[in-house]
């Protein structure tokens, strides 16, 4: 029984049966009753009483009145423009029966619609580090959650395992590696990899200080510095400048880059091995994080498909080529600048790629919507993308879709990869659930348990502290997290809704062998009824978050439910319950919280213990 589906479709009739007036389902504005008012929901009638030619006051008592009349209501009140209903209880207790024996609750019917969501697509010149974390878990939860709202959903990621960074890389293993490997270095392949990125930001840094003391630097500096601008502030500007124009080390990793293009054998053998080093360390982490892809992408196998793209939209004058041969798209008329699309020597840039990757997926997978997790610093550029798309009207274009999010910091401060201050990916975990080890054996519910189940149990608490907090949050919103916050059993975090269901857990382990009684009289109190509308609203609930790419609306609904179950369980005895139809009604709405906990929780990748 979804109530809010009944309730909807209540109202139309009544609307139209009643005073002969149409209205969609989707005009209606019901809300649930706020709680100093009596009722479970609430509809505001502004909207309606102009088309009725009635005040909003009339209007609401006799919609109120027609309910009460033909359908399955008991009381009504209103307040000014709002028409506050009570639904009767028969109906709470089919839902009640639905949400504690249906196991796949909450999920929306099928629709014939393809989605595309593409998230993590890192770069192969590092390991995944904190910001990734957040992009990865966000991706994961909007699939599971498109998933749950009936769409068919696959998960991609495309990665970027070609470009200068990459060749950074590469060059600083070749000069200073001395043939060090995963194995020789005992370390993670992604790990090892990255230590030699952040050594060519170090020697690039001192090469680029020792060029600062030269007499050519002065000169450039005496020549195009603005006005009165400071030695520091304009050589910190001239960085990129120096490293394309001057740079010896620039030189070399562009040089490498060039022979990787033209397949020059040493280069490319020596770009897969490093590349999967990194692709073997990037799957242990996946696979810690309960996380995986249908469809893996990489930039190497695209960027092609991306150049011949930008070639039709040179022949179709939907491009242009300036004098020293890099083309450009004009995108004034779209309120936005020129965009080059490939260098001067011919090599591609990353919107080349995203041309050619956008065009392979649909051809692959036909998808109706192609979905980009990926940071809100790459705004302009899925502007420019989007933008391109629809010049060259590609048939995908008015299905893609940037979620755009914000920046995760820690406590003290950003983090920046060529300078070697990132936290990757597997240290924080490792920090996460260290963390939670420390509270669960404090507590010490845990230690009877084998070790086996300790760190079972641990894994889970520590995950679900790290995944919740990163997904708490509204994309949009930049973040900072604190691992020792992320697990406070009294905050908004996964560990306090996990207590929630462990609770309930062990309440039906001690019921298990009782038989049901028939509880449908049973009047529930206030606190129950406030579990009951929540549940009720988890559908809902699920078509908002897919709707609005957002999983933080999933996890601030798991968090109300266990918040006012914790207090349901302090105001009411369960096995002790005052009647057999109290106990038997508190049971199985203990059940159904249960469910709609660990499903709740599954959209955003989160395991439930049984014990903590």
């Amino acid at each position: 029984m979804k109530i809010r589906h009944y309730l909807e479709e209540s109202i139309q009739k009544v609307l139209s049966e009643v005073f002969s007036l149409e209205v969609g389902i989707d005009e209606l504005q019901i809300n649930v009753t706020r709680p100093e008012f009596a009722g479970h929901y609430t509809l505001v009638v502004f909207p309606l009483a102009g088309r009725m030619r009635m005040p909003p006051p009339t209007a609401a008592e006799k919609i109120g009145a027609a309910l009460l009349a033909d359908y399955r209501f008991t009381a009504y009140n209103v307040v000014k423009g709002f028409l506050n209903l009570t639904i009767d209880s028969t109906l709470w207790m089919e839902l009640l029966e639905e949400v504690r024996y249906t196991k796949d609750y909450g999920q929306l019917s099928s629709r014939k619609e393809t989605v595309m969501v593409e998230f993590s697509s890192p770069n192969t010149n590092k390991p995944l580090h904190l910001g990734h974390v957040r992009n990865i878990l966000l991706g994961w939860s909007m699939y599971e959650i498109l998933r749950a709202a009936g769409y068919q959903v696959l998960r991609t990621q495309i990665i970027n395992d070609r470009g200068i960074a990459i060749c950074k890389s590469m060059l600083a293993w070749e000069k200073w590696g001395n043939g060090k490997t995963p194995e020789s270095a005992n370390m993670k392949g992604d790990h090892l990899v990255g230590e030699f990125y952040v050594l060519f930001e170090t020697e690039f840094r001192k090469e680029y200080m020792s060029w600062q003391e030269t007499r050519e630097s002065q000169r450039i500096f005496e020549i195009d510095s603005d006005k009165g601008e400071s030695a520091e502030a304009f050589f910190g500007r001239y960085k990129n400048q120096y490293f394309n124009s001057h740079s010896t080390l620039g030189a070399e990793a562009r040089q490498m880059l060039r022979k990787w293009e033209e397949d020059d054998p040493y280069v490319v053998e020596l770009w897969r091995r490093m590349n999967q080093w990194v692709y073997d360390g990037f799957e242990k982490t996946y696979e810690r994080l309960g996380v995986s892809f249908d469809h893996i992408y990489y930039e190497s196998e695209t960027y092609l498909l991306g150049k011949s793209i930008v070639a039709k939209g040179l022949d179709q004058n939907l491009f242009y080529k300036k004098d020293d041969g890099s083309v450009w798209v004009d995108l004034e008329e779209q309120k936005m600048d020129h965009k080059i699309l490939q260098r001067s020597d011919g090599t591609s840039v990353y919107i080349t790629q995203d041309l050619g990757t956008a065009e392979q997926r649909y051809e692959d997978h036909d998808a109706d919507r192609m979905v980009y997790v990926v940071a809100d610093e790459q705004n302009y550029h899925f502007d420019v993308l989007f933008a391109i798309s629809e010049l060259l009207k590609r048939p995908y274009a008015g299905g893609m879709h940037h979620l755009s999010y914000g920046m995760v910091e820690l406590p003290h401060g950003k983090m920046k990869s060529r300078e070697g201050t990132v936290v990757d990916a597997d240290d924080l975990m490792d920090e996460v659930i260290s963390e939670a080890r420390a509270i669960a054996l404090e507590k010490g519910e845990v230690n009877s348990l084998s070790k086996t189940e300790q760190q079972s149990i641990v894994e889970k608490i520590g995950m679900a502290a790290l995944k919740y907090h990163m997904v708490r949050v509204q994309p949009q919103r930049r973040m900072v997290f604190d691992p020792e916050e992320s697990v406070d059993m009294q905050g908004q975090t996964g560990p306090y809704i996990q207590n929630a269901y462990v609770r309930i857990q062990s309440i039906l382990r001690r019921s298990a062998s009782e038989d049901r009684v028939d509880y449908y009289k049973y009047s529930p109190s206030k606190h129950e009824m406030d579990l009951l509308v929540q549940l009720s609203e988890y559908p809902e609930e699920i078509g908002k978050a897919a709707e609005a790419y957002d999983p933080s609306i999933i996890a601030n609904f798991a968090y109300r439910l266990a918040k006012l179950y914790h207090k349901f369980y302090n105001e009411h005895r369960v096995l002790s319950a005052e009647s057999d139809e109290a106990k038997e009604f508190r049971l199985g709405l203990s059940q159904g919280v249960a469910n709609v906990l660990s499903s709740s929780m599954n959209l955003l990748g989160i395991q439930m213990p049984d014990k903590m």
